[in-house]
């Protein structure tokens, strides 16, 4: 029998299974406001720098990400088994175990026993009013709060599966060899069917931009609260300053060098530019050998991945940013690089052209359009002297969005929700 409605004055579980920073962000504002009943998450670590010296300095840097309860000052209750072997497996190389999908240590393993290990805490401790959870891993706990009278926030990163499937599935066949970077386009039926059955579930939805909220179905936006939650920016760097005229201007793509983020249109458009006044840097993590990023663009500078500061440091020696996406849900990294004073070249499907203002703290281009990015990125090596304002425009544009607008929009959602 299923309970009766709950006030939304009796708190939200948040579960998030491996944590990020969004989590991190609501997480501190709803329990500021009272409206926490418990975090969850897989990995809490609390062994600080002592445990930290003696595990591989990469694992160690990850662990310390997800210091949820000291960073927080809240409770963060965990269950880390399954992601911290998840973790372990990956780094021995062990690929079968972490295999998409199919690996008892997949990302997709771990997220289903996650939401089957809250969905029960849940039913056994009945504290809460509402429960908040994300994409492919909300199914149990909607189901086990469907029960409990309680109402359901599904927070959804990036566009809807069947957008993303349809415009990931096109660039396969624009870009045929630049396929296996698509890896969602290998998700099972069983995963999308999944998908579908999460959003069905769902009273109120959580999208990071207007892109997300419109790849919804038609039914779906009718039928249940769309909340659109701007994520916040870092704080501002030093203001833009202008570089030497005489050095090539520096366009910096930051994000996993796959063609969900746009980089064979990138690269294709390096190719049309054909300009040794204009340096491409590419930071991020590749998902094949150097060679076949080099076979495309020979010429670019590559950046491996980096602790946050670092990436932050190398913006500053950056003239110009540029993310052409095809898919995305809010491109954090947009953000990111204009509170450092870059203007920004991008397509709306990154999520991000609310706060890119055309022509003024930077440019937006149609998606798979090499011609465009070649024209703009183009336009700023010829008016070197306008990007210091255009910089200093897309800072002050990025400095509008902040972690406590981005927390207090969605606990005014969940609060106002019927």
């Amino acid at each position: 029998m299923t309970a009766g409605p709950v006030s939304s004055a009796a708190g939200l579980v948040l579960a998030h299974p491996s944590g990020n920073q969004f989590f991190r962000h609501l997480a501190r504002t709803l329990h500021e406001a009272g409206a926490l009943a418990e975090a969850c998450t897989g990995i809490d670590w609390r062994h600080g720098r002592t445990l930290g010296r003696c595990l591989p300095r990469r694992l160690a840097a990850e662990l310390g990400r997800r210091d949820f309860s000291a960073a927080l000052g809240v409770p963060v209750t965990s269950h880390p088994l399954r992601e911290a072997l998840r973790l372990a497996a990956g780094r021995a190389g062990l690929a079968s175990l972490v295999r998409h999908e199919t690996g008892w240590l997949s990302v997709d393993a771990v997220y289903r026993d996650f939401d089957r290990w809250v969905a029960r805490r849940m039913e056994r401790r009945r504290q809460g009013g509402g429960v908040y959870a994300y994409e492919d891993a909300a199914e149990a706990m909607f189901t086990a709060a469907g029960r409990l009278g309680w109402r359901r926030i599904y927070d959804l990163p990036i566009a809807y599966w069947e957008t993303s499937h349809r415009l990931l599935a096109e660039e396969a066949q624009r870009w045929p060899a630049w396929e296996f970077t698509l890896e969602s386009t290998r998700n099972s039926a069983a995963k999308c069917e999944r998908k579908t059955r999460e959003l069905a579930l769902a009273d109120v939805v959580v999208c990071p931009s207007a892109f997300v909220a419109e790849s919804l179905p038609v039914e779906a936006r009718a039928a249940k609260r769309v909340i659109v939650a701007p994520f916040g920016s870092p704080p501002a760097g030093p203001p833009p300053r202008t570089r030497k005229t005489d050095a090539p201007l520096r366009v910096l793509f930051a994000g996993s060098l796959t063609q969900r983020k746009g980089l064979a249109d990138l690269f294709a458009a390096m190719r049309l530019l054909r300009r040794s006044d204009v340096e491409l840097v590419v930071l991020g993590s590749p998902v094949a050998e150097p060679a076949f990023y080099r076979r495309d663009c020979a010429a670019f500078t590559y950046e491996r991945p980096r602790p946050h500061g670092e990436v932050l440091a190398l913006m500053r020696t950056c003239d110009v940013f540029c993310l052409p996406s095809i898919v995305e849900g809010r491109a954090l990294v947009v953000q990111e690089a204009m509170s450092q004073g870059l203007p920004a070249i991008i397509t709306r499907n990154t999520g991000a052209d609310d706060v890119v203002v055309d022509g003024a703290g930077g440019f937006i281009v149609p998606i798979r359009d090499p011609r465009a990015l070649a024209e703009k990125i183009g336009w700023f090596a010829d008016h070197r002297d306008a990007i210091p304002a255009m910089g200093a425009a897309a800072q002050a544009a990025a400095a509008r969005l902040g972690w406590a607008g981005y927390g207090a929009k969605i606990l005014a959602g969940w609060r106002a929700s019927p």
